[in-house]
Protein backbone atom coordinates (compact mmCIF):
# COMPACT_ATOMS: atom_id res chain seq x y z
CA UNK A 1 0.00 0.00 0.00
CA UNK A 2 1.15 3.41 -0.99
CA UNK A 3 2.11 5.76 1.65
CA UNK A 4 -1.11 8.46 2.14
CA UNK A 5 -0.24 12.24 2.07
CA UNK A 6 -1.88 14.98 3.98
CA UNK A 7 -4.37 16.17 1.50
CA UNK A 8 -5.24 12.39 -0.34
CA UNK A 9 -8.98 11.75 -0.23
CA UNK A 10 -10.18 8.25 -0.89
CA UNK A 11 -13.55 5.76 -1.06
CA UNK A 12 -14.92 4.37 2.11
CA UNK A 13 -14.64 0.26 1.56
CA UNK A 14 -17.54 -1.59 0.52
CA UNK A 15 -16.45 -5.02 1.63
CA UNK A 16 -16.50 -4.16 5.35
CA UNK A 17 -18.57 -3.00 8.02
CA UNK A 18 -19.46 0.26 9.48
CA UNK A 19 -19.50 -0.40 13.47
CA UNK A 20 -18.89 3.11 14.96
CA UNK A 21 -19.02 6.66 14.03
CA UNK A 22 -17.52 9.12 16.79
CA UNK A 23 -16.12 12.60 17.27
CA UNK A 24 -13.33 13.24 19.29
CA UNK A 25 -13.71 16.50 21.71
CA UNK A 26 -11.45 19.03 22.97
CA UNK A 27 -10.87 16.51 26.05
CA UNK A 28 -9.23 13.77 23.76
CA UNK A 29 -6.41 16.15 22.61
CA UNK A 30 -2.89 16.06 23.36
CA UNK A 31 -0.87 19.79 23.62
CA UNK A 32 -0.40 19.77 20.27
CA UNK A 33 -4.00 19.97 19.55
CA UNK A 34 -4.19 16.29 18.03
CA UNK A 35 -6.31 13.81 19.06
CA UNK A 36 -4.11 11.43 22.02
CA UNK A 37 -3.25 8.27 19.91
CA UNK A 38 -4.27 6.00 23.28
CA UNK A 39 -8.07 7.38 22.71
CA UNK A 40 -7.88 6.60 18.77
CA UNK A 41 -6.57 3.07 20.17
CA UNK A 42 -9.65 2.29 22.75
CA UNK A 43 -12.35 3.58 20.13
CA UNK A 44 -10.28 0.72 17.65
CA UNK A 45 -11.00 -1.84 20.35
CA UNK A 46 -14.75 -0.85 20.83
CA UNK A 47 -15.12 -0.88 16.92
CA UNK A 48 -12.96 -4.07 16.73
CA UNK A 49 -15.04 -5.96 19.39
CA UNK A 50 -18.30 -5.46 17.61
CA UNK A 51 -18.06 -8.19 15.16
CA UNK A 52 -16.58 -10.91 16.97
CA UNK A 53 -19.54 -10.19 19.76
CA UNK A 54 -21.86 -11.74 17.09
CA UNK A 55 -19.93 -14.76 16.86
CA UNK A 56 -18.93 -15.60 20.42
CA UNK A 57 -22.35 -15.15 22.13
CA UNK A 58 -20.88 -14.13 25.25
CA UNK A 59 -17.90 -12.84 26.74
CA UNK A 60 -14.60 -12.16 24.98
CA UNK A 61 -11.28 -10.11 25.51
CA UNK A 62 -9.37 -8.37 23.42
CA UNK A 63 -5.86 -10.53 23.41
CA UNK A 64 -3.47 -9.20 20.93
CA UNK A 65 -3.11 -5.83 18.98
CA UNK A 66 -1.25 -7.49 16.01
CA UNK A 67 -0.72 -4.72 14.23
CA UNK A 68 -1.51 -0.56 14.88
CA UNK A 69 -0.36 2.11 12.13
CA UNK A 70 -1.36 5.47 12.70
CA UNK A 71 -1.50 7.05 8.98
CA UNK A 72 -2.48 10.88 9.83
CA UNK A 73 -2.88 12.91 12.80
CA UNK A 74 -6.91 13.26 14.23
CA UNK A 75 -8.62 16.33 14.76
CA UNK A 76 -10.94 17.82 16.95
CA UNK A 77 -14.15 17.68 15.18
CA UNK A 78 -13.38 14.74 12.50
CA UNK A 79 -15.91 12.18 11.94
CA UNK A 80 -14.43 9.50 12.35
CA UNK A 81 -16.25 6.30 10.47
CA UNK A 82 -14.87 3.24 11.98
CA UNK A 83 -14.62 -0.19 9.21
CA UNK A 84 -14.08 -3.44 9.94
CA UNK A 85 -14.13 -6.82 8.71
CA UNK A 86 -13.14 -10.23 10.35
CA UNK A 87 -10.16 -12.13 8.86
CA UNK A 88 -10.03 -14.93 10.81
CA UNK A 89 -12.05 -17.49 13.03
CA UNK A 90 -10.23 -20.22 15.25
CA UNK A 91 -11.75 -22.33 17.75
CA UNK A 92 -11.83 -19.61 20.63
CA UNK A 93 -10.09 -16.22 18.89
CA UNK A 94 -11.71 -14.11 16.04
CA UNK A 95 -9.27 -11.95 14.51
CA UNK A 96 -9.99 -8.84 13.07
CA UNK A 97 -9.45 -5.82 10.92
CA UNK A 98 -10.16 -2.09 11.41
CA UNK A 99 -9.63 0.44 9.01
CA UNK A 100 -10.84 4.24 10.72
CA UNK A 101 -11.16 6.88 7.96
CA UNK A 102 -11.49 11.03 9.12
CA UNK A 103 -14.12 13.35 7.59
CA UNK A 104 -12.49 16.40 8.41
CA UNK A 105 -14.39 19.58 10.22
CA UNK A 106 -13.95 21.86 7.01
CA UNK A 107 -14.30 19.31 4.10
CA UNK A 108 -17.02 16.66 4.72
CA UNK A 109 -17.93 14.42 2.55
CA UNK A 110 -14.25 13.73 1.73
CA UNK A 111 -12.47 11.27 3.57
CA UNK A 112 -8.95 10.43 4.43
CA UNK A 113 -7.54 7.07 6.25
CA UNK A 114 -5.82 7.71 9.28
CA UNK A 115 -5.71 4.46 11.07
CA UNK A 116 -5.71 0.90 10.08
CA UNK A 117 -5.38 -2.10 13.09
CA UNK A 118 -5.48 -6.08 13.38
CA UNK A 119 -6.42 -7.01 16.49
CA UNK A 120 -7.31 -10.16 18.17
CA UNK A 121 -10.31 -11.41 20.39
CA UNK A 122 -10.87 -14.27 22.31
CA UNK A 123 -13.96 -16.05 23.59
CA UNK A 124 -14.06 -16.97 27.25
CA UNK A 125 -16.07 -18.69 30.10
CA UNK A 126 -17.33 -16.86 33.53
CA UNK A 127 -13.66 -17.11 35.06
CA UNK A 128 -12.17 -16.05 32.08
CA UNK A 129 -10.63 -19.03 30.51
CA UNK A 130 -10.78 -19.59 26.58
CA UNK A 131 -13.98 -21.04 25.17
CA UNK A 132 -14.74 -22.18 22.12
CA UNK A 133 -16.77 -19.80 19.53
CA UNK A 134 -20.23 -21.86 18.57
CA UNK A 135 -20.32 -22.99 15.49
CA UNK A 136 -22.94 -20.66 13.06
CA UNK A 137 -24.85 -21.99 9.94
CA UNK A 138 -22.96 -18.78 8.20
Amino acid sequence: MSTVSSSSHVQLPTDQELVLKVIPMPGDCNANGDIFGGWVMAQVDLAGSVLPARYTQGRMATVAVNEFIFKQPVRVGDILSFFSKVSRIGRTSIAVKVEVYAERYRSQGQYTKVTEASLTYVAIDDQGRPRPIPKTNE
